[in-house]
């Protein structure tokens, strides 16, 4: 990792753990060459720090003699962070540590598509049973992250539920859960989480699409290691491109012949069904694909060439240099893949898929729980966030030791 050129004077504590969790101090004296700060203004920060239980020091180096150097880490043990990837059909719930690593998994019944009530009533009690399940105690929780199907607006945490998801629209959910535990919640679309678990996964993958090809067909975007939103925060909506070859199929979103309904998994499994084959949802297709059903397999295949199609348009505007396919039906491996390569190689320019890879996600099925907890530790562990937890724990150990005086 690339060092400072300069220091950087009178950096807080919440500056100090960002070094960390970045790479750049392994120990005390990085932080003072980094910061310029006095080895007695280092000592005070980074000792803050591990009360607070953020920073975590390891006599782990070896030693040339004398007292071994302690090694600075982000304190993994610190705290939780709940997450909830709830798609249209199923969802998903998981326990992550400080350092985003998902330590229990639970699949739910708890569908977007089952409305917001059925949902956050019974959100709250699914993360009990699973921190009592796995021996975790609550009151170590310190954010949660949650993932929804459409459009988020990111400053309220409010659902813009599209019509294929009746009652969501202008639903707050983070009220739900923070009646059970006051802590920071965030809230975005579940694509674009999917993209940041993804991307943090893949470390130096560069600027990346994720898709999602599931019941519905969405992207997720990152570029220069941010999560690229738009103006209002509908950006990826590729689902809704129009393709060519439709019969003038109309959409729920008013338009006819868009790629969700003429290449999603729903649309697969409607016309399996239509032919007499036993499916009830993406997963069956997908058996079926891997079975070598040859109509699944060639109505997989027909899906990625017209997924190909919109992505080629994408690769050209977006240039990234990987595009990862995941969602349930990206489950179906090749033929989903190498319908989309088909068109993409073909279809875009030469300079812009010189390198780009078109790959399957390595996370599968937790790529939105990762995605999850890195987009609550991103906001808990920034700097001011970090400066602002201290302050409350300084002004509650004031009012501690007032009282027992």
């Amino acid at each position: 990792m690339a060092r400072r050129a300069n220091p950087l004077p009178h950096s807080s504590a919440g500056e100090v753990l960002q070094l960390v969790r970045d790479g750049e101090a392994e120990t005390r004296a990085d932080v003072a060459r980094l910061t310029g700060l006095s080895r007695s203004a280092v000592a005070a920060r980074v000792d803050d720090l591990v009360a607070a239980g953020l920073l975590a020091e390891r006599a782990d180096r070896v030693s040339t003699g004398g007292r071994p150097p302690m090694r600075l880490e982000l304190n993994a043990a610190g705290g939780l962070v709940l997450a909830a990837s709830l798609g249209s059909s199923r969802g998903q719930l998981a326990v992550c540590d400080l350092t985003g690593t998902v330590l229990a998994v639970r699949e739910t019944a708890m569908a977007a598509g089952s409305g917001p009530e059925a949902v956050l009533s019974r959100l709250p009690a699914w993360f009990d049973a699973l921190l009592e399940e796995e021996g975790y105690d609550p009151d170590t929780v310190r954010a949660i992250g949650v993932a929804v199907p459409g459009t988020v607006e990111l400053a309220t945490g409010r659902a813009v539920g599209p019509p294929s998801l009746p009652g969501w629209d202008g639903v707050a959910i983070a009220p739900a859960l923070q009646r059970r535990w006051p802590v920071p919640v965030y809230v975005d679309n579940d694509v674009n989480v999917m993209a940041l678990g993804e991307y943090r996964t893949r470390g130096d993958a560069g600027d990346l699409v994720f898709v999602k090809v599931s019941t519905g067909i969405g992207a997720g975007i990152v570029s220069d290691g941010r999560v690229y939103r738009g103006a209002l925060g509908a950006a990826g909506e590729i689902g809704h491109i129009p393709v060519a070859g439709g019969n003038g199929v109309r959409c729920w979103c008013g338009n006819v012949d868009c790629l969700e309904v003429l290449a999603s998994g729903r649309h697969l499994v409607e016309t399996l069904a239509a032919h007499g084959a036993s499916v009830s949802g993406v997963r069956d297709v997908v058996a079926l694909a891997g079975a070598g059903h040859p109509e699944a397999v060639r109505l997989v295949r027909e899906s990625g060439r017209l997924l190909g199609e919109v992505l080629a348009s994408v690769v050209n505007v977006l240039n990234p240099a990987v595009v990862v396919l995941g969602g349930d039906l990206a489950d179906a491996g090749d033929p989903l893949l190498a319908g989309v390569r088909e068109v993409v190689y073909r279809r875009s320019t030469a300079v812009a898929t010189r390198e780009l890879k078109i790959v399957a996600s390595r996370l599968g099925e937790q790529a939105g729980l990762a995605g999850c907890g890195f987009m609550a530790l991103d906001r808990i562990l920034a700097p001011e966030s970090v400066d602002a937890t201290l302050a409350r724990y300084a002004a509650q150990r004031a009012v501690d030791d007032a009282v027992a005086v």
